[in-house]
């Protein structure tokens, strides 16, 4: 029951991955479908606000009309937007649900039929099934309290009809509402979170993969202060060979909770590769060399076989490069191999990305050297 609880706190507190979807449909070539599909439901939107227009079910006087009309005017604009303009921010994107979600609304509560106007509601599953996969779960959570308050209200208009005057339905339609908006949809999306997480961690020690990696990297772009370290374990293949890979994997999760326990909570913890892992954390220069060493004496004092790693340390304390993050990986990734061609076991801080000062911590004695 705890882990359950933990695995919805997880998936709760999730930022959404937005763009890291929108990165992975265009890298599949899949956005321009996805995006001629939503718009194609706008356009069906319109259509059905004109044929509902046209109908005696539809608005009647001149303020349901102007509603009606601006609720049309939104679907068209919606599909104009989808089809000819580039895939929208996660701000605007969120920016046009909500107006979305009010033009839904606002046009069922001005149908002259009430029946049909509840059953309108229902539009508002399009707009959450999209929240689904692009947004959070706080978002899917304030769409959801949005469309039960919208059926409710509904509902009880419904009751209210002189001439509906149906209890039983009105409360069908809040149920239907909600085993499509409270149950469905959310599940839906856990299922979604469960498997993206899958596809960001490395099975073997569940920490991020590099594909995970590159999405936090990304996600930290604008942070003014950033540390990048990096490791690889020395000479691995040798502990593979010796005691085979069976044990060879157990040295890697051995290391990989090792790494975990040493940096804060908040701290990005990856396996980039074979034998290499990363942190990403927000720290200053010397927070920053201070980790670097406590990780590599994590490393050293893993149980089973003995192996030690090379450090390489990375920092920037300001700025707002887009590019900043993966720079700062290549840099602590040149230091490392710099503390391997040291020896290894060795931690090496590159302190400026351009004229990088190299400072040693090699296990008793720290060395400061200047490198061109």
């Amino acid at each position: 029951m705890g882990d359950c609880r933990a695995i919805l706190r997880s998936w709760w507190r999730d930022p959404a991955h937005y763009r890291w979807f929108v990165r992975t449909l265009e890298s599949h070539s899949g956005l321009r479908l996805i995006k001629a599909i939503i718009g194609a439901g706008s356009a069906l939107m319109l259509v059905i606000s004109i044929l509902i227009w046209m109908s005696p079910a539809g608005p009647s006087g001149t303020v349901g009309r102007t509603i009606f009309t601006a609720a049309g005017a939104t679907a068209a604009v919606w599909t104009i937007r989808w089809w000819l303009f580039p895939w929208p921010s996660a701000i605007t994107s969120l920016a046009m649900l909500t107006s979305a979600d009010l033009a839904i609304t606002a046009s069922c509560l001005v149908d002259s039929d009430r029946m049909y106007g509840a059953l309108s509601a229902m539009l508002l599953v399009v707009t959450g099934a999209y929240i689904t996969f692009f947004h959070s779960p706080k978002a899917l959570a304030a769409h959801a309290g949005w469309s039960l308050l919208t059926v409710s209200v509904l509902a009880v208009l419904l009751v209210a009809d002189a001439e509906s005057n149906d209890l039983a339905l009105a409360g069908a339609i809040v149920l239907i509402m909600v085993a499509a908006i409270v149950v469905v949809l959310p599940a839906l999306q856990f299922c979604y979170w469960v498997l993206r997480i899958d596809v960001l961690s490395d099975p073997l020690t569940m920490l991020l993969n590099r594909r995970g990696l590159d999405y936090y990297l990304h996600r930290s772009r604008y942070q003014r202060q950033l540390c990048v370290i990096t490791l690889d374990l020395d000479r691995f293949k040798a502990v593979n060979d010796s005691f085979g890979h069976p044990i060879g994997d157990e040295v890697l999760v051995s290391t990989a909770e090792g790494l975990r326990a040493v940096v804060d909570p908040d701290a990005v913890v990856a396996r980039t590769g074979g034998e290499e892992f990363a942190v990403v954390d927000h720290l200053d220069r010397a927070a920053a060399l201070s980790l670097g060493e406590r990780l590599r004496r994590a490393v050293a004092e893993t149980p089973r076989v003995p192996v030690t790693a090379s450090v390489g340390v990375a920092v920037c304390d300001g700025g707002a490069d887009p590019g900043r993050p993966q720079l700062l990986l290549r840099c602590a990734d040149a230091a490392m191999y710099q503390a391997k061609r040291l020896g290894g076991n060795t931690v090496v801080l590159a302190e400026d990305p351009g004229q990088p000062v190299i400072q040693l911590a090699e296990r008793t004695r720290e060395v400061v050297r200047r490198t061109t």
